[in-house]
Formats: C-alpha cells, structure tokens, sequence
C-alpha cells in the first residue's frame, strides 16, 4: 500500500469520526450517505483536485466542486475543514443556532467552501454545468465536478441537464452519483426504481465509468480515469457504488440510517470502530 493511500485512509478515518460526533451532539442530521461518501470527499480534496490556497468564491484558475445532495454536508463540512477552509473547532456548531454549519449548506453566512446552497434535490448538476460552461468562456481549463445522490435520480431537473451537457460538449465536467442503493423511505428499488443507470447515460451522450466508492486505491484510479477522459468531446460520469453508513458495523447497508442521529452507547460503538488519527475537534 502506498504511502499516500494510507494517509489518506487516515484522514478518512477522521473524517467518519468528525460524521459521527457531529449528527449526535445535536441529534440531527445525516450519518448514512455522509460515511459512504466519504473515502470520495478524501480523494477528492487532499489528492484529484487542483486547488488554490484559501478561498475565492469565482473559483477561476482551479477546479471547482458542487454537493448536489446536500443533505450529507456532515462529511462535507468536516472534508472542508481538515483541508484548511476553515478552524476545525467549528465542527462543534454543526446545525446549532446561529451556525455557519447548517444542516443543508447554504452560501447566506459566507462558510469557506460552499459555492451554492444545495439540499433542494436535483439542482447541483445544473449549476455544475453551468460553471463548467464558464470556465469555457474564461479560458480556465480546469474542471468541475459535482456529486449526486442515486435517489436524486427521481428528480427531472436532472434529465434535463443531461439532455443538454452532451448536446452542448461540456467535457471539461465529471459527474459522480452516489449509487448506494438507499433514499430516505427505503432501497431505490422499491421506492422508484432507477433501472440501468448507466445504459440510461450512456444513452444521453455522457461517457460513463463505475468504481468503488469504499476503497481508497479504487476510488484514486477511478478519478484519475474520470479526468483523463475530459476534454474528448463528452461530460464525464461516474457511477460510484458505495455502502450506506461504511465503517459504522451497525450502520451500514441500511436505509434506515439515512438521517438518524446514534445515542450515547451507538456513538461509543462507532467510535471504537474509527482511529482518531488527527485529533478530534
């Protein structure tokens, strides 16, 4: 194992800890798709992405990312402050009155990191291709990517933008779904099933891949695939398959750890399953 995939599966391990010791101090919040997602939010952050020392809201002259399916802004925020946007000690607000971390992230207090609010579902891939066509237009040639939920898939607004980021040659743009199987009220399946998402896609002009969402390795070689593929004409897609509540025993595979908060004896459970490896806030 490299050296840079292990420091990374620290701080991923961090990062799970951060999820969890922030849903249960206020009792709300989303610790399922926020742990499946986070080996993802690591890679991104501290490896794929080309950022710029602190924050500039216009994002020109490096890549830009957008959390469609906000509801897990648990891993979000904590991704956001152990990369350096912000103290981490702020993690102690999450979804307290008068935070700058609300349950849903929002753009009104000005947190470093959160370009737009999102948490409405079926927005972000919108807005995504939108920056992705300005980046264009101010010769920028870095990328933006953007990460939805599966369940999202329900929403029309998301066929709509995918009728038009082909049409349009939006390959400077790397699309991820959350493809774990899981939505509020149940599996994909029986709520509304999504069928074959990548036939579907594939069928809508974008250039799809899949990987494995909870192994690090696996997750660094599929974004580094995903970006090779840019700039040839086509959006990127990846479909990225990943287990609700991973690394939390008692929490994975099930829905029904969607947004529920662990008491006092599940948290101490999930800690023990989780190193502390940076230091918890």
């Amino acid at each position: 194992m490299s050296e840079e995939i292990i420091k990374l599966e620290r701080i991923a391990s961090q990062v799970r800890r951060d999820i969890v010791r922030m849903v249960h101090a206020c009792q709300s919040g989303h610790p399922g798709g926020s742990l499946g997602c986070t080996d993802f939010f690591v890679a991104l952050y501290f490896s794929a992405m080309e950022r710029k020392p602190g924050f500039d809201i216009d994002g020109i002259g490096e890549d830009l990312f957008f959390l469609s399916n906000g509801h897990i802004s648990p891993v979000f925020y904590s991704t956001l402050a152990r990369s350096g946007y912000f103290d981490v000690s702020e993690l102690a607000t999450f979804r307290k009155i008068n935070s700058r971390l609300q349950g849903h992230p929002t753009t009104h207090e000005g947190l470093p990191g959160i370009r737009i609010a999102s948490g409405s579902l079926g927005q972000g891939l919108s807005v995504a291709i939108g920056a992705a066509r300005a980046k264009k237009l101010n010769n920028d040639n870095h990328l933006v990517y953007v990460l939805m939920g599966d369940g999202e898939q329900q929403e029309g607004q998301i066929w709509e933008a995918a009728l038009y980021a082909p049409f349009n040659k939006v390959d400077n743009l790397i699309a991820t779904i959350d493809y774990n199987g899981q939505q509020i009220d149940g599996a994909t399946d029986q709520v509304l099933s999504l069928g074959n998402l990548r036939a579907k896609w594939e069928a809508f002009g974008w250039d799809v891949l899949e990987m494995n969402g909870n192994v690090m390795s696996e997750v660094l070689s599929g974004l580094a695939e995903a970006k090779s593929r840019t700039g040839k004409g086509k959006p990127v897609l990846i479909l990225m398959k990943t287990e609700m509540g991973n690394g939390v025993d008692f929490m994975m595979g099930s829905h029904k750890w969607h947004g529920v908060a662990p008491n006092d004896e599940q948290l101490a459970s999930a800690l023990s399953q989780l190193e502390e490896t940076l230091g918890d806030y």
